[in-house]
């Protein structure tokens, strides 16, 4: 049987767009009736290491570069080259490619709010309530609210019960550094080991809240203190996904320069680089404490969009539209 297409809305021209699955057939046919039945293949591909072993594969050995070839490759993800900040010579592999730099501070402007709240990447985004009483109230469809941020953190389970969220979904054309979508002072940062499933919509929905499941970094940050965003806490969790080899924490206060690891107490302003996915798919998680932001009205409208085929709303059984969402642009604003 033939998935059905994926599709999502493109926010400039609020067009209906058709995304470019990759490896889509293969990876239903390994996922279907995961959930139900988890065989030892799955668990193999699920694994660290074989998600490593993916990653040199397709983009570190040489007869992956002949396979791929730097070129071809880009056109197929369509990089822009005039976006990045290294000239096209310079990217010659598929992983230079991937982890490319952007000039972000020309391209990717920021809302000059000060309570606004951005994306942190290039991704399709969904928005969602853990509270029952919210329209976007959705069920653990995507992750265990207390798995994904650590049953033993009690703290931060009290501090963001009832809160709302929002699911980023970088595809693997997109620029892969994560940016600091509040400003604030990071009052924790931790590691959750896990798998290393893909974000394909098909593989989300054969598995049961995937993104809790998943290798991840969670990050607090307290935006109520001076030059903050004043949002509240905002708990920002980087997902591993399919080829996915690490998450390098490299928070730099201007452009790419002077990267350093994010440890508690630090400051972080928003819009500035934090991290760096590499290589392959990966999602990003914001979590928010009730009644502190309220989502961009156009967001929240695309999600109920009935003429958008998506494989969200067909598993789920009602209507989950993703909008393509910028770097830096806002997203949500303090109430």
């Amino acid at each position: 049987m033939t998935p059905i297409p994926h599709q999502y809305i493109d926010r400039k021209t609020c067009g209906i767009r058709t995304e470019k699955l990759y490896g889509d057939r293969l990876v239903n046919a390994l996922y279907a009736g995961a959930r139900e039945c988890p065989s030892a293949l799955f668990r193999a591909l699920s694994s660290a290491r074989m998600s490593e072993f993916l990653g040199f594969v397709i983009y570190d050995m040489p007869l992956g570069a002949k396979l791929t070839g730097a070129r071809r490759f880009s056109h197929d993800l369509g990089v822009n080259f005039a976006e990045c900040l290294d000239p096209p010579a310079a990217l010659d592999t598929a992983r230079k490619i991937f982890e490319r730099k952007i000039r972000y501070w020309e391209i990717r402007p920021m809302p000059p709010e000060p309570e606004a709240v951005i994306s942190p990447a290039d991704a399709r985004m969904l928005a969602g309530s853990f509270c029952r009483n919210s329209a976007l109230f959705l069920k653990e469809k995507f992750f265990s609210f207390e798995a994904l941020l650590g049953a033993e953190k009690r703290q931060w389970l009290r501090a963001f019960k009832d809160g709302d969220f929002a699911v980023f979904r970088l595809t693997p054309d997109k620029y892969h550094y994560n940016h600091a979508p509040v400003s604030g002072k990071i009052l924790d940062i931790y590691e959750i080991p896990g798998a290393y499933s893909p974000c394909n919509p098909g593989a989300v929905i054969a598995l049961a809240a995937p993104f809790s499941r998943n290798r991840r970094v969670v990050t607090v940050m307290d935006t109520d203190v001076p030059g903050g965003t004043g949002v509240g806490r905002v708990a920002m969790i980087e997902v591993v996904a399919l080829m996915i080899g690490d998450i390098v924490q490299c928070y730099s206060d201007a452009k790419y320069d002077d990267p350093r690891q994010v440890t508690p107490g630090m400051f972080l302003k928003k819009g500035q680089v934090k991290s760096l996915y590499r290589p392959g798919s990966s999602t990003d998680v914001l979590i928010f404490q009730k009644d502190r932001v309220t989502f961009s009205p156009d967001i929240v409208a695309n999600l109920y969009r009935t003429d958008v085929q998506t494989r969200f709303s067909e598993g789920f059984g009602r209507p989950l539209v993703e909008t393509e969402v910028a770097l830096r642009s806002q997203i949500a604003a303090g109430c």
